[in-house]
């Protein structure tokens, strides 16, 4: 085990050396526009045009930061900030979240605001760029329709009905190359002006400019961290903006996989010390199953005839009674069978839970996306947390503390999933948020859920593996969530 506590180790000082070089040259300031968290990026002294980033829905500044390095070495004056409703920003989200007139409105005078800033900083020339992912794409291309002083956009993962075959002027679209109907989209747009994906019409910063291009071997997240696409971007604005390069892209993913991979290794060392427990109770394959399927169908099904609605948070509110009516289930039938779990080992969850929150999500909070909650989230992952506990928990049931066999562990959660699914489906206007959500509780699995498997393999204890789960989930949930009130 000593190996593995030191190559752990090692991994997390080289990804954390390796994640902080690129800034060390560089000016980073916080400030605040009004209300808006704002990070400033830039060379010192530098003097130039001035690029506005902006995250997509339920993203924060820090997960544009690839970006943001790499434009600020490149040379430009860069600043990042936080949407209404997400990450450290107090104000929630809202409007109607269905009309251009709504909360997209709403959205675009922030990054308006944020812009007005930004031009006014030491250096900046009035001559701005904006750059935004996923939902922020249809924000930036109708404030760039509004604001003259906008003379270019760069677009991730794309999709507005803002944009026409004479407007934005200037405009790069950037897509995965696993985003299927975005590139459709996209390939949509292109042929309107009678080109193809993959081809450039015009030339930035000579009038009109436009290009459409797929960004090799990433999805929706992963675009965010591709170097190719990061250069494509780099390339577009200088010639746009008439600012020639400096550097070219920063590469923070492969860094980021390993720091968090060494901060996971470690808890298979540290578990160790720990004592080792018995096997716990296990479900017989038939019990197993109704566990598993019932649970699964009957939340979505129940929920479904009442009104969940009573948190400022998008879908939140029904996440929480979603888990705790689910994982409430699960335990029922476990305690009709005589299985329910004992207490033993729940200290060693909650140092689990304290580890997940305080080491593996500091860096995320740095590195990745808003881990931090602002006063006004704790009330949300309060409202979440018991759910997650019980969901966790009967997670924890049903593969027997992580030592179940392979095929009860994918699937229980593959049918926890579906039953998200079928929530969505049953509500499809309200909930369709839920899809976003999805990808995340995988990456949780994957990420937490191999902590929480050391520990379960090394203790056995039901109690510990669901505890510590359920409660980094409800934390993750509760500061991920956009905070939203319709009636401000």
């Amino acid at each position: 085990m000593g190996i593995v506590a030191a190559l752990s180790v090692l991994a997390i000082l080289v990804g954390l050396a390796r994640m902080e070089d690129p800034r060390a040259d560089l000016v980073i300031r916080d400030a605040r526009v009004g209300q808006t968290p704002v990070t400033v990026m830039h060379l010192p002294q530098a003097q130039g045009p001035v690029v506005v980033i902006a995250h997509g829905f339920a993203g924060s500044r820090q997960l544009m930061a690839g970006w943001q390095l790499s434009l600020a070495r490149a040379g430009f004056i860069t600043v990042s900030f936080d949407f209404e409703g997400h990450g450290r920003n107090p104000v929630p989200m809202s409007g109607d979240v269905t009309s251009i007139d709504g909360t997209t409105r709403l959205l675009m005078e922030e990054t308006g605001r944020v812009t007005d800033f930004a031009v006014a900083l030491p250096g900046a020339l009035p001559r701005v760029a904006l750059l935004g992912h996923s939902m922020a794409s249809d924000v930036v291309v109708r404030q760039a329709l509004a604001d003259p002083r906008v003379e270019a956009v760069v677009g991730l993962s794309v999709f507005s009905v803002a944009i026409t075959p004479e407007t934005p002027e200037n405009l790069l679209i950037l897509n995965g190359e696993w985003e299927g109907a975005l590139r459709a989209e996209a390939a949509r747009v292109m042929a309107e002006i009678g080109a193809v994906e993959g081809q450039t019409i015009g030339t930035p910063g000579a009038g009109f400019a436009r290009r459409a291009a797929p960004v090799p071997w990433v999805e929706h997240v992963g675009i965010l961290y591709a170097p190719s696409g990061i250069g494509e971007g780099i390339d577009w604005l200088a010639a746009s903006l008439g600012q020639p390069a400096l550097s070219g892209p920063v590469n923070l993913g492969p860094w980021i996989i390993l720091t968090l991979f060494g901060v996971v290794l470690l808890v298979r060392a540290l578990a160790e010390f720990l004592p080792s427990g018995p096997a716990p109770w296990q479900p017989g394959r038939r019990l197993f199953w109704a566990l598993a399927l019932g649970p699964a169908l009957l939340t979505p099904l129940i929920l479904s005839l009442f009104e969940t609605r009573f948190l400022p948070v998008l879908v939140a509110d029904y996440l929480a009674l979603h888990l705790a009516l689910y994982g409430a289930l699960v335990l029922a039938g476990a305690a009709w069978a005589g299985g329910l779990p004992k207490t033993r080992g729940w200290i060693w969850g909650v140092a689990l839970a304290l580890y997940g929150i305080a080491v593996f999500g500091g860096i995320m909070d740095r590195y990745v996306g808003s881990f931090v909650p602002h006063p006004g989230r704790l009330a949300v992952v309060a409202a979440i947390l018991p759910g997650a506990v019980l969901a966790m928990l009967a997670d924890a049931i049903l593969s027997g503390a992580t030592r179940a066999m392979l095929w009860r562990r994918v699937v229980s959660r593959g049918m926890f999933l579906a039953s998200l699914g079928v929530a969505v489906a049953l509500d499809f206007e309200r909930l369709f948020f839920l899809i976003i959500i999805m990808p995340v509780i995988l990456l949780f699995y994957l990420s937490y859920g191999m902590m929480g498997r050391f520990l379960g393999q090394r203790t056995g204890s039901v109690v510990a593996v669901g505890l510590s789960l359920g409660v980094i989930l409800g934390w993750a949930l509760g500061v991920t969530f956009p905070m939203f009130d319709p009636g401000s």
